[in-house]
């Protein structure tokens, strides 16, 4: 950018009408400085310039100087000259947010709406809220639309009650660490768990996983044309609009960006060498910072148009995402983060709390210096609506942090000295994070080819996380002292998924233990209650597992394949230290392949 002294001149002519201390001698001292090379900032020599008395303080009604009228104020002018960044604090007499908020949000406490409440009267009906019954007959349209288009005559119609019970097995695999681990294994006659061959053969699971449509392929061509995102585009607006719906988030929000692995073919596929995964389709989400709960979430689907690429992307997000959020502190990364941006979240009434890079023009060149600076040293600047702080923790270590929630130049007293902006920052800033931690722990994402099938199961990740951050709520003595109460939660949602389908299940499993699942089930099948739960205070009770339902019912108990340690053999030699997790139904003895006999059910009775 090439240095303007004129431009200069009449800018600050206009920023201080009234100062008297900028002369026409300005304009040769900046030529003098242009022909010895220095930048076009604002010269570190120069004070007479920047210490300007307040004159014009009672001008703005909304904002004053916290110091005296002779106490002198140090300013600094942003790269590009559109802002004025001063050195000491502005007393805002009135808060960047509003006090009058809207009723109709203020109104409302943090955790689960009212909506929520009574629609969670089990676990699997707070599943059901956010895959919706409209959701279900969507999919199920299209899936047997493209099932008669392949298979004709033969092709068997697929009710809600197996698309439940396939959306169950894809929980199931999930809670049992099986996202690597090959479809055939979880179906073997041997190794598996009962609770798969109970539910539906596995040739079964593989055909709803090829013809699972979201859309008309006849017309997804037109679509697409507009649309990158057609393929699943209706299933996929239902179900965001339900996430607002059911819970209301706390003071702190967070955007971040989500990728959920994908090596296939997509048109919008993306490559981040930062994250774990790499390849993937990625996901702008707001969450809740407190308890992680997806509240909006919005696919990125690459560049519009190549030759018009999108300009503010990181602005444009953010405010697409916190839409509908009053009183809020918003937190991002400083992918988003923009002088702008900051302005028009508090015309929302929203506050930014956000980190910064070096290169964006409206900082201010007296905060990116670092030569002579003091380690564990801060510096301040101020305009009267935001908050720029510079840490300096260590040698060529700058970090930048833009604020419209902090009005003063606060220091913690920690060894380190961090201002108090950036520990607001860490307290809160892996809200989204979090969420990509804890559905991937218990993820229940298949090996596909297809990319509408990928976002499907991120779907289905979310928002079981989401239902049971609504049912922790909902019932907090729920296993209380508990450390795996997400694992319990997703079991019992997937058993109930399931139970539906094997109750009205006409052909029998061959091995022994998934028939004795079966009979559990169907002799344990009751009416479940319907409509909004009677009390708050008393969650009703998850429903036993089919192995306990076997023992009630006299039966013969399976093969216990659930929850079960791995053991040394009991025939085998020490020595061989031959480890299993196989369990003789009669003596409840370890047993290894190789010292048991396979039997048909025929023979062993």
């Amino acid at each position: 950018m090439s240095f303007n002294p004129y431009v200069r001149l009449e800018r600050l002519k206009q920023i201080f009408p009234s100062d008297t201390s900028f002369q026409p001698e300005e304009e040769a001292r900046a030529k003098d400085r242009e022909a010895d090379g220095e930048p076009d900032g604002v010269p570190d020599g120069e004070k007479d310039r920047d210490d300007l008395e307040d004159d014009d303080e009672d001008k703005d009604s909304d904002y004053h100087p916290v110091s005296s009228s002779d106490e002198e104020r140090e300013t600094f002018n942003s790269k590009n000259w559109e802002i004025i960044w001063s050195s000491t604090a502005y007393d805002r007499a009135v808060s960047c947010c509003s006090s009058t908020v809207d009723t109709a949000v203020s109104g409302l406490s943090p955790g689960p709406t009212m909506q929520a409440k009574y629609g969670a009267g089990d676990i699997a009906s707070t599943f059901s809220l956010f895959i919706t019954p409209m959701v279900e007959d969507i999919i199920l349209e299209n899936t047997n639309r493209e099932g008669r288009r392949k298979y004709g005559d033969e092709w068997r119609e697929m009710y809600e009650v197996d698309l439940l019970a396939y959306i169950g097995l894809l929980i199931l695999a999930g809670v049992y660490r099986s996202r690597g681990e090959a479809a055939a294994s979880l179906w073997h006659p041997e190794n598996s768990r009962a609770l798969f061959r109970a539910t539906m053969p596995l040739k079964q699971f593989h055909t709803y996983s090829r013809l699972l449509r979201f859309d008309d392929r006849e017309t997804r061509p037109r679509r697409r044309a507009s649309d990158k995102l057609a393929a699943i585009r209706e299933v996929w607006d239902l179900w965001v609009s339900q996430l607002p719906c059911l819970y209301n988030p706390g003071p702190e929000v967070t955007v971040d960006e989500q990728l959920v692995p994908f090596r296939g073919r997509c048109p919008f596929r993306q490559y981040m060498p930062s994250k774990p995964a790499k390849y993937g389709i990625k996901s702008w989400v707001a969450c809740d910072s407190k308890s992680s709960y997806a509240w909006n979430m919005q696919v990125y689907t690459g560049k519009p148009d190549q030759e018009h690429p999108e300009r503010g992307l990181g602005l444009r997000v953010v405010l697409d995402v916190t839409e509908g959020l009053h009183d809020c502190n918003v937190r991002c990364d400083n992918y988003f983060t923009s002088y702008k941006l900051a302005q028009q979240l508090l015309e929302r009434n929203l506050t930014l709390v956000a980190t910064v890079r070096r290169n964006k023009p409206w900082l201010p060149r007296g905060l990116l210096t670092v030569r002579g600076r003091e380690a564990l040293s801060s510096k301040f600047a101020f305009t009267p609506s935001a908050t720029l702080v510079s840490y300096f923790p260590k040698k060529n270590k700058n970090v930048l942090l833009m604020s419209t929630l902090h009005t003063k130049a606060d220091v913690s007293d920690r060894p380190d000295r961090k201002p108090v902006i950036i520990l607001d920052y860490n307290r809160s800033k892996g809200g989204v994070d979090n969420l990509d931690k804890v559905v991937g722990t218990y993820s229940c994402r298949r090996m596909t080819a297809r990319w509408p099938l990928v976002i499907f199961h991120n779907m289905i990740d979310v928002s079981s996380y989401n239902a049971f951050v609504i049912w922790r709520e909902l019932y907090p003595d729920w296993m209380q002292r508990k450390l795996n109460k997400r694992r319990f939660f997703l079991e019992e949602l997937g058993k109930a998924l399931v139970s539906s389908f094997m109750e009205q299940r006409e052909r029998i499993p061959r091995t022994e233990a998934s028939i004795a699942v079966v009979k559990a089930v169907k002799a344990a099948a009751s009416p479940r209650p319907a409509g909004p739960i009677a009390s708050m205070e008393h969650p009703p009770a998850a429903a036993a597992p089919p192995e306990a339902a076997a023992s009630a019912a006299g039966e013969e108990a399976p093969l216990r394949d659930n929850k079960r340690k791995r053991k040394r053999c009991y025939n085998c030699p020490r020595r061989n230290d031959t480890k299993t997790g196989n369990i003789c139904c009669r003596c409840d003895n370890y047993i290894c392949k190789g010292c048991s006999h396979i039997y048909c059910s025929s023979c062993m009775s």
